[in-house]
């Protein structure tokens, strides 16, 4: 049934498109995302460097989560014909998601689609990848959905990871641009945001600030609650500061194990002594920064079977990969780190880590426009 009505609505959307297409098109560069209803950190970096190298380009944001009640919905789907609009009289399209107006419908030869995914790797399996597992798309449905379809250049941190990017997306290794994404360069700069942090935290000065960042996941609850017991248990001289996925709502953060403020991710990394993760893409931030970083995945073979990896941990980081929260805490109490590995896991997976990945990737746009 569902699989029909996707295939009513491309109907219908193709009819729609097809009169669009006859208006002129524009200098113009329109973002699409499903990922939030504001600019991410990438978008906005990369709108101003564009509006630097070409000031005279016009940059539209269509940007809106899918929500979840029925007059919101419908209100989503009017909100597509503008997308659609915009589309077929862009230049230049770039999404951070799957979008079904760039995948489903024939645009112009003129228009150039970027693909900008909102990660900086893939530890998980993700896109195509992830189809006909338990936590991935039905594959009929993904099909019907001409899932990443019409991409031109899909964006890709380093040549290791440009495989799963391939596979993730469908596309040949043509499509493939290295290079990672603007936030690497807000990563990489001394913004002294640690001494904010502290002059409005001043009862953590003194202790070892841990932040987990786990994945959005259904098992993330559970792997939570055992951190944070070990951490009350056992880590006086340290304090746990826990960061679910925006789009996971069910952790409830106690105060002893939250902070005073307002502070991104990128933020707390940069805070942290000591960074956590399990198989989410913060991790090649966090190697940015060279600090010590640890996975916990006390559901590491069920995870492989539900979900599937492209990175196997265990070999690339055999003595930072931990199944057991008290074996985490032993280790990250004996100061010992692999540095070495750390700096292999980093380069490997994060080509360019200079402080030019922006204007570089604006400059890249800004050249397919004029």
């Amino acid at each position: 049934m569902k699989v029909l009505l996707f295939s009513i609505l491309k109907f219908g959307l193709k009819v729609l498109y097809a009169p669009l297409k006859l208006f002129k098109t524009k200098n113009r560069v329109v973002y699409l995302s499903r990922q939030s209803n504001d600019k991410s950190l990438d978008m906005s970096l990369l709108e101003r460097a564009i509006s630097e190298n070409n000031p005279d380009a016009q940059q539209v944001f269509r940007l809106r989560m899918i929500p979840e009640d029925i007059s919101s919905k419908i209100k989503y789907c009017l909100a597509v014909v503008g997308d659609m609009y915009y589309l077929a009289t862009s230049k230049v399209a770039i999404l951070d998601t799957y979008s079904i107006t760039v995948s489903c419908l024939k645009h112009k030869k003129d228009l150039k689609v970027i693909q900008m995914w909102h990660a900086l790797g893939a530890i998980k399996k993700f896109g195509l990848q992830s189809i006909g597992t338990k936590e991935g798309r039905d594959e009929k449905i993904s099909s019907a959905m001409c899932m990443h379809k019409n991409y031109d250049y899909v964006l890709a941190p380093s040549k290791a990871s440009a495989r799963f990017y391939m596979d993730a997306f469908g596309c040949s290794a043509d499509k493939i641009k290295i290079c990672s994404l603007p936030r690497v360069d807000e990563i990489l700069k001394n913004d002294g945001v640690s001494v904010k942090f502290f002059r409005e935290n001043p009862a953590l000065t003194g202790k070892k600030i841990v932040l987990y960042l786990p994945t959005f996941r259904d098992r993330e609850r559970t792997a939570v609650q055992l951190l944070k017991t070990q951490f009350l248990q056992d880590m006086e001289d340290y304090h746990l500061i826990v960061s679910t996925h925006p789009l996971f709502s069910k952790v409830k953060i106690d105060r002893e194990f939250s902070y005073n403020g307002t502070y991104s991710t990128i933020d707390l990394m940069k805070v942290a002594d000591v960074i956590v993760t399990d198989y989410s893409a913060c991790a090649f931030e966090a190697a940015l920064l060279m600090k010590p970083l640890y996975f916990f995945v006390p559901d590491y073979e069920l995870y492989i079977k539900d979900r599937g990896v492209n990175i196997d941990l265990k070999a690339e980081m055999p003595d930072a990969v931990f199944e057991d929260a008290e074996e985490l805490c032993k280790s990250i109490k004996s100061g010992g780190y692999d540095q070495n590995t750390l700096f292999a896991f980093k380069t490997k997976y994060i080509q360019n880590t200079n402080n030019n990945n922006t204007q570089t990737l604006a400059k890249f746009i800004s050249m397919i426009i004029k």
